[in-house]
């Protein structure tokens, strides 16, 4: 099989994981350069490319909430999960699990 193939369906199937475990992570202030980083150590790949433009569609969406640090010499924004952000997490949280255990009935052989 084309490696190329494989690596397009991997980063389909990884796009919707990046939003979801950023609003999860983000629950907490954090910011864009942690966050790549944690999601990249928890096997989320991801690069800034990707990453901070999704930060300001999500926060252009109202799912994140934003705040300048210029207590360092070089200011930062820092992002955090918004009300609606926080729920829907929740939601794509149920969905997944959902989505996990109906793969899993195909793949043990419990649906056909």
């Amino acid at each position: 099989m084309d490696d190329d193939l494989i690596q397009q369906h991997l980063q389909e199937l990884r796009r919707g994981t990046v939003v979801l475990a950023s609003l999860v992570s983000l629950r907490e202030p954090g910011y864009g350069y942690g966050l790549l980083e944690s999601l990249n150590d928890a096997g989320i790949t991801v690069d800034g490319n990707t990453l901070y433009p999704l930060l300001r569609r999500l926060e252009k969406q109202g799912l994140l909430t934003s705040e300048w640090n210029t207590d360092e010499a070089r200011p930062r924004k820092f992002y955090r999960t918004s009300t609606d952000g926080d729920q829907l997490a929740k939601t794509l949280t149920a969905a997944w699990h959902d989505i996990d255990a109906a793969l899993a009935r195909f793949t043990t052989g419990g649906t056909r």
